[in-house]
């Protein structure tokens, strides 16, 4: 039997178990046209109710979606992009691909709209809630839903909080994140972070800043100034490293310095200028030099100090270390002092002192100290039989995604008799002194400062240029 016919508005009864009582479906006494209702082919969720398409076809609804006053639910389902009309709520069918509703335009206060996922799909293709230039939750940033079966309702406060949701039914993260766009510099990616190296002077440029669902303004930095040039002549002292700097970001996951990571900055769309401090020159041999202080790198509010230059080598006085963001090893003899690191002073502290120069002034060869280096101190040299000063180490951060020491002191220099050997180069750069020969330079782009020279006739190192780093969050 393919179907069954019921005349003259008669009832289908369905009887209970012991044929008392009844319910019945019946036909109303007056039909214009015929009608078939094609019933779901599966049971709905607790709470929802029978729905029809407007064809005939009837599916299950929640009903807390259609109980919120003032709302007339649409019938017509929404599947590409529309703009919403005050007082209508939408049943929106993403499966064929995401959709973008836009908020009406101009609202007063009290207008109001809903949405209610259809298929559901909206974890597959989400629903973009478009603010149409008002805020939405106070923020001026769009609106995604991307979890199935959610339902939203939205209504119109003010300019200031713009549109507030006052029903939220399957929701997640509900503001759409943003997140900085720059550029600038070599730009490389480590996970969902974005990093800008800058070898030289340049200029980062902020198109725009994330909102706080996707990061917000900050951005993490290290700024390493130039080292210093070691000083001319044997036994002279090595060059301090440039000063570092550094700031971590909140929620960064990278290992920063410990010493050097205070919170990171907030950026704004802008151009920042950026400065990359060139390496200090080796002090001339002949008539001895000290060597020259590296230049300064900066970002923002951030300055680094170019590390001291290394005192003149062969004096029984005068070879004093030069003070910078890390202090130049003292040359010479005579316990001639390293340069004052921090300078000027910074907290965290940017460097470290230098060491001073072999402590007896006779018999008269010269040993220098080591530059200061970013988280020690240069080496102070020793009396004969001894070392020229070690530079002082140097910082290791994971800011570019993997770890790299820069800001190392640069050896002191050593005369070839009397002593055991030069000073080595400070880790993260730093150049090392050379025994009865050149001094080495520091290492470009670590701030790494110049090794000193045993020799009258040949040159001291000169120090490693600096560098600036910026990271922030560019994705999720």
């Amino acid at each position: 039997m393919s179907e069954i016919k019921v005349n003259s508005t008669g009832e289908v009864k369905l009887f209970d178990s012991d044929n008392s009582n009844y319910v019945s479906i019946k036909s109303p006494a007056t039909v214009g046209s015929n009608q078939t209702f094609v019933l779901p082919n599966a049971d709905g969720s607790a709470n929802n109710a029978l729905k029809t398409d407007g064809s005939g076809n009837l599916g299950f609804v929640d009903v807390t979606t259609l109980v919120t006053q003032g709302i007339d639910w649409q019938s017509t389902l929404k599947t590409s992009d529309f703009t919403a009309v005050s007082g209508e709520g939408y049943f929106v069918n993403t499966s064929g691909g995401a959709v973008t509703a836009t908020l009406p335009s101009s609202p007063s206060a009290g207008a109001i709209v809903a949405f209610k996922d259809y298929a559901p799909s909206f974890a597959t293709h989400n629903l973009t809630i478009a603010r149409n230039s008002s805020n939405i939750q106070g923020n001026a940033t769009d609106s995604k839903l991307s979890t199935n079966r959610a339902s939203v309702v939205l209504v119109y406060v003010d300019s200031t909080k713009g549109w507030l949701y006052v029903q939220e039914s399957n929701v997640g993260d509900l503001e759409d994140k943003t997140y900085i766009v720059a550029s600038g510099g070599t730009e490389t990616t480590s996970g969902d972070y974005k990093i800008h190296t800058f070898n030289s002077s340049g200029t980062f440029t902020v198109s725009s800043v994330g909102n706080t669902a996707g990061g917000g303004a900050g951005v993490s930095y290290t700024v390493v100034a130039a080292g210093g040039g070691a000083g001319g002549d044997q036994g002279s002292g090595g060059g301090g490293a440039g000063g570092y700097r550094e700031g971590k970001n909140s929620g960064d996951p990278y290992t920063a310095s410990p010493l050097n990571a205070p919170a990171g900055l907030t950026v704004s769309a802008q151009g920042y200028p950026i400065t990359v401090g060139a390496g200090g020159a080796g002090g001339a041999t002949g008539t001895p030099e000290d060597g020259t202080s590296g230049g300064t790198s900066i970002f923002s509010t951030i300055t680094s100090a170019g590390g001291g230059g290394g005192g003149l080598g062969d004096s029984g006085g005068g070879g004093t270390g030069v003070a910078g963001g890390s202090g130049g090893g003292g040359g010479g003899r005579g316990n001639d002092s390293g340069g004052a690191g921090n300078t000027p002073p910074v907290s965290p502290p940017q460097g470290n002192n230098g060491g001073n120069s072999k402590p007896e002034s006779s018999p008269g060869n010269d040993r220098g100290g080591g530059g200061g280096g970013a988280t020690s101190v240069g080496l102070s040299a020793q009396n004969d039989t001894g070392f020229a000063g070690n530079g002082g180490n140097g910082a290791i951060s994971s800011i570019t995604g993997s770890p790299v020491t820069r800001g190392g002191g640069g050896g002191g220099g050593s005369e070839p008799s009397g002593g055991a050997g030069a000073g080595s180069g400070g880790p993260g750069g730093g150049g090392a002194g050379g025994q009865g020969s050149g001094g080495t330079n520091g290492s470009a782009n670590t701030g790494g400062g110049g090794g000193g020279t045993g020799s009258a006739t040949s040159a001291s190192g000169s120090g490693g240029s600096g560098v600036v780093i910026i990271r922030y969050k560019y994705q999720n």
